[in-house]
């Protein structure tokens, strides 16, 4: 199975932390919208598996009508074979969700008897969207002033009280390490999540990404820089309190409830053939990474031209294999040792052995040991410990191969 990403960069307002390509002016979003339609047509020859995911991401997705997302859709299904039900995704923002509560249906005749008002989340069902994921990354005002996000507490409240009553499948980013967010502060994120039943949670700790406005109020005194530590700290009571409440720490960043895990995003960390679409999006086809331009007027006139505006880069087998090492140390499905073995060698295995040793004997991986499907291959994999989890990103460059 594949999965389809399309990359939709605008957005309201900058956040201070974003560094994404996006725009905030919509002037070419009529033109772009086309664009990606006709990328997905002049792609359909590079994805020749059932497509199982459709993410939409960006930039602010939701910022899309509903005309324009369903013209997209349709026009996957025009190109690609896609499963039955398959997993579609739309990245949105509170406020986008709040404004447009209620979409005006008019009648095809003109008759305004027959107009009828309808929910935009009941509008998202309509064309098959059936998980949201929501950027709330604060509960509290003053963290949301800081970051710059165009919505305020309140209405993360009152879109996730309304967003829950049409969609079960929700996933909410929450951001952490945020400067001067107590232990306390956080915890009540977290509770306020759980209080409206979300079964998914994607976290991140605030990154200071070069010339973001960000890096420029920190580099000018004006906001106190992340602090590490406290990272942690934070990062920790998320698991735990997540996991007493029945949640499965199945990624580094993320956390779900059985059954609620990102199909789509699970696919990119098991190595999985993907296709993405529109400015700056990135795809894969199992030894080969392209992603196009970063830019919106460039993208246009290419695809305009029928001409795809693409880098490509032949992934070498140290590549490939540093690639699987850091997904799978993310991952709960780990690194298998056999895998590695007859993917890439036996002296890959080597020196994997040899590199994780001096983590294992600190507590910050682990091997286990299964038996195979067939009963006679004994399946070996490599595991980060609940300690080595927030630090397994530097610990699988320890096993890369350079």
């Amino acid at each position: 199975m594949s999965g389809i990403y399309l990359h939709i960069p605008f957005c309201k307002q900058a956040c201070h932390y974003c560094d994404f390509h996006f725009s905030t002016s919509l002037k070419k979003k009529d033109e772009l919208v086309q664009a990606i339609a006709l990328e997905l047509e002049l792609r359909k020859d590079e994805i020749n598996i059932p497509i199982e995911t459709i993410y939409f991401g960006g930039g602010t997705p939701s910022l899309l009508s509903i005309d324009e997302l369903r013209f997209l859709i349709d026009a996957i299904y025009k190109n690609f074979t896609v499963i039955k039900n398959p997993e579609v995704t739309i990245e949105a923002n509170p406020d986008d969700l709040i404004a447009a509560q209620n979409v005006t249906l008019s009648a095809p005749n003109g008759n305004r008897d027959e107009i009828q008002t309808t929910t935009l989340f009941e509008q998202y069902r309509s064309i098959g969207i059936n998980r949201l994921s929501i950027g709330i990354q604060s509960f509290f005002e003053d963290d949301l002033v800081m970051m710059n996000r165009a919505h305020n507490s309140k209405e993360a409240e009152n879109c996730l009280s309304e967003a829950t009553r049409y969609f079960d499948n929700i996933t909410i980013d929450l951001i952490y390490g945020v400067p001067n967010m107590s232990n306390e502060k956080w915890t009540a994120n977290i509770e306020k999540a759980l209080s409206f039943g979300i079964k998914h949670i994607s976290s991140y700790a605030l990154t200071v990404e070069p010339k973001t406005a960000l890096a420029s109020f920190i580099a000018k005194g004006k906001i106190d820089a992340p602090k590490d530590a406290v990272a942690h700290e934070h990062f920790q009571i998320l698991v735990n309190t997540l996991e007493k409440n029945g949640f499965v720490h199945y990624e580094l960043s993320n956390l779900g409830k059985p059954n609620y895990f990102s199909k789509h995003n699970t696919s990119y960390w098991l190595g999985k053939p993907y296709l993405g679409v529109g400015p700056s999006a990135h795809s894969f086809n199992g030894t080969q990474r392209s992603w196009n331009v970063a830019n919106n007027t460039k993208y246009i006139n290419s695809i305009e031209k029928n001409t795809l505006p693409i880098e490509r880069e032949t992934l070498s087998i140290d590549d490939r294999y540093n690639e699987y090492v850091m997904t799978g140390l993310r991952t709960i499905y780990g690194v298998s040792l056999n895998k590695v073995s007859n993917d890439f060698g036996t002296l890959y295995e080597i020196h994997i052995k040899k590199m994780a040793q001096k983590h294992i004997d600190q507590g910050l991986l682990m091997i286990t040991s299964e038996t195979g499907q067939d009963s006679t291959v004994q399946i070996q994999k490599l595991f980060t410990t609940a300690r080595g989890k927030f630090l397994c990103d530097g610990i699988a460059s320890d096993l890369f191969m350079v």
